[in-house]
């Protein structure tokens, strides 16, 4: 029978088609490698603290008993040296146990698919401060947004962060609209964002002053320690209000900061315990300060009795 000419089979290489689960296995294998811990650089702009915790001294006792259990995971860069994508806590543990390399896995990623695989894997860790789940967001999505710009450049900008950002949301137990609310967080000026971390500002207000400009911020500040109080959501919202129609002034702040809010409790006159136990129990809150006035006024005439005596 003749050949017909021009005619090419092709076929399966050899080694693919007679590769193994074992064999297949063995390629991912020799990706794990001990890699020298001065050889690995730090993810640029990583969103999560690594904590010299109880935990973290659980974790160097550990590695220096069995060392790293679960690889990190890195991958090469130009230069040659190595980034650092998850495993930041089994790093810093191995340089407090003396250990001079780090069990890698060692991944071909972009930039971009670094960015989210970093995410994805630090946000299963058990407790997470809103500043670094704010900024591991804010990251997130605009690595998303690139990946999307480059494969579909006909969609609009809202269209991408939506969908972006319902991405994000179904792989947390944070919705879509959540996500947003986090990122907003980013646009806090550090002294504030710290004390939403500290539990000292609700989630839901620090939202709203994040809208106000920096400048605004750092008045509110004052005005938050001035007043000894943080804003409610209604205060924030208000304060917000008053921004968008380019009324919000300094005096404005605080004076909205002054506001009496529901079921507040009144604040002691005084703090220091050393004044608070020596005022009677009988006097009526909101009269301590009348009250330490009158017995210093007394303290100081008795002081000026005992000055004219001595003359």
């Amino acid at each position: 029978m003749a050949k017909s000419r021009g005619s090419k089979i092709e076929l399966t290489a050899y080694d693919d088609l007679f590769e193994t689960d074992e064999s297949r296995a063995e390629a991912n294998l020799s990706k794990i490698r001990e890699i020298p811990i001065a050889e690995i650089d730090e993810f640029p702009d990583h969103p999560f603290k690594v904590l010299m915790d109880e935990d973290m001294e659980q974790l160097v006792d550990s590695v220096r008993r069995s060392g790293v259990m679960t690889p990190a995971t890195v991958r090469q860069k130009e230069d040659g040296r190595y980034e650092l994508i998850s495993g930041h806590r089994r790093k810093k543990a191995c340089e407090l146990a003396g250990l001079e390399t780090l069990k890698c896995e060692v991944k071909e990623l972009t930039r971009d698919e670094a960015i989210i695989v970093m995410v994805e894997s630090n946000l299963q860790r058990t407790t997470i401060l809103p500043s670094e789940k704010a900024f591991a967001y804010k990251m997130r999505l605009e690595a998303m947004k690139r990946q999307g710009e480059r494969t579909d450049l006909t969609s609009a900008p809202l269209v991408q962060k939506l969908t972006s950002r319902e991405k994000i949301a179904a792989k947390t137990d944070d919705s879509h609209e959540q996500v947003r609310r986090f990122i907003r967080l980013t646009e806090l000026v550090p002294e504030i964002l710290q004390m939403v971390d500290e539990h000292q500002i609700a989630f839901r207000p620090a939202v709203e002053i994040s809208y106000l400009s920096e400048e605004q911020q750092y008045t509110l500040l004052e005005a938050m320690g001035y007043n000894d109080a943080t804003p409610s959501l209604a205060q924030a919202i208000k304060m917000k209000k008053f921004m968008q129609e380019g009324k919000l002034t300094d005096e404005v702040i605080q004076s909205i900061m002054q506001e009496e809010k529901p079921n507040q409790k009144e604040k002691p006159a005084f703090k220091d315990e050393r004044i608070t136990k020596l005022i009677p129990k009988s006097i009526p809150r909101g009269q301590e300060t009348d009250f330490v006035v009158k017995a210093l006024e007394f303290y100081n005439r008795h002081l000026q009795r005992n000055k004219a005596h001595e003359r």
